[in-house]
């Protein structure tokens, strides 16, 4: 089966928000941020010297890769797709072109994508990688800065706190430096990859969309690009954050990524869970629509799925069994 055919029979996959926010868990000098936790760089405007310094103590010692795939399982998913790089510009992986990685910038040093991806392909998940090619807050030239602001304007999408000059930022340089390399990286490091979950492209022209696509044509043909790679390119076409449409999709591949709780990234303080019914009910309105349901959790800086995600799940596994 290619992976076009295996992509419209999916139906359901899990989706992992994990980084150096984890840590802060939504709190930041005795405030607590009302959004989605991995942006909390953004929201409280810390400087990289300060953001950075949390890789010095980011030692996820309860990390059990088999755990997760087994959970993904449990609850009926086909594929998972992890944040190998977010919007603060921090690896998952050993990346030889920037240190700001888990295995050089921190006392865990293992690589988390190379581990989760043995233990999908151990236990037969599919393996999707998230990269935020637009986004880039560790790096002068980061993309995002001809937007301004987003979630009612109290976000930037671009650090403007440590690089307020956005008139002389140029994305490109970031792109040639640190965005390719990183994206072929990823794309000869792990085998086998289902897709490639790009994300808010914001600043990248339609060249270098076609670029990004090409390069994972060249290394992995079979490997799927979303939507959101930009410019009207892409595989497969990921909806907006938590839509649920009503309409049916009948032509091409489809996929909403939608929040368990209120959040992506870890926030221990977000208890606003959906309930099992509330979960098979919108997989059941998607899926009977030609969707997959892409369905986040965000595990804790010890590395721990939080335990009211794992019920759930567990107990949408059994319905569905």
């Amino acid at each position: 089966m290619d992976n076009k055919s295996w992509f419209k029979s999916a139906k359901f996959g899990m989706m992992i928000h994990w980084g150096l926010y984890s840590l802060l868990a939504g709190e930041w000098e005795g405030k607590r941020m009302p959004l989605i936790g991995e942006w909390i760089q953004s929201y409280f405007r810390i400087p990289n010297k300060q953001y950075h310094r949390l890789a010095e103590v980011f030692n996820p010692i309860l990390y059990n890769p088999e755990e997760w795939v087994h959970l993904a399982k449990a609850a009926g998913m086909q594929y998972m797709v992890v944040t190998s790089k977010h919007h603060d510009g921090f690896a998952l992986y050993r990346s030889k072109v920037d240190s700001f990685n888990i295995y050089d910038s921190t006392p865990f040093k293992r690589d988390v994508i190379s581990e989760l991806a043995e233990a999908c392909y151990k236990h037969g998940l599919k393996l999707g990688l998230y990269y935020s090619q637009d986004l880039d807050w560790s790096d002068p030239n980061g993309g995002g800065y001809r937007d301004g602001h987003t979630n009612g304007g109290v976000m930037s999408w671009t650090n403007d706190w440590d690089f307020p000059d956005n008139d002389k930022k140029d994305y490109s340089i970031c792109f040639e430096n640190k965005i390719k390399p990183q994206v072929q990286e990823l794309l000869t490091n792990f085998k086998d990859l289902c897709l490639i979950w790009f994300d808010t492209p914001k600043t990248i022209s339609p060249e270098q969309s076609q670029e990004l696509y090409d390069m994972v044509k060249h290394y992995q043909p079979n490997c799927l690009v979303n939507s959101r790679i930009g410019n009207g390119m892409g595989d497969y076409k990921s909806l907006g954050d938590n839509e649920i449409p009503d309409r049916f999709m009948s032509e091409g591949l489809f996929e909403s990524p939608a929040t368990l709780n209120d959040t992506w990234g870890y926030k221990s303080f977000d208890n606003n869970w959906k309930s099992p019914e509330k979960v098979l009910s919108i997989k059941k309105h998607l899926n009977e629509r030609g969707i997959n349901y892409l369905l986040n959790v965000g595990p804790d800086y010890l590395g721990r799925i939080p335990a009211p995600a794992q019920e759930i799940l567990h107990m949408v596994g059994m319905a569905e069994a």
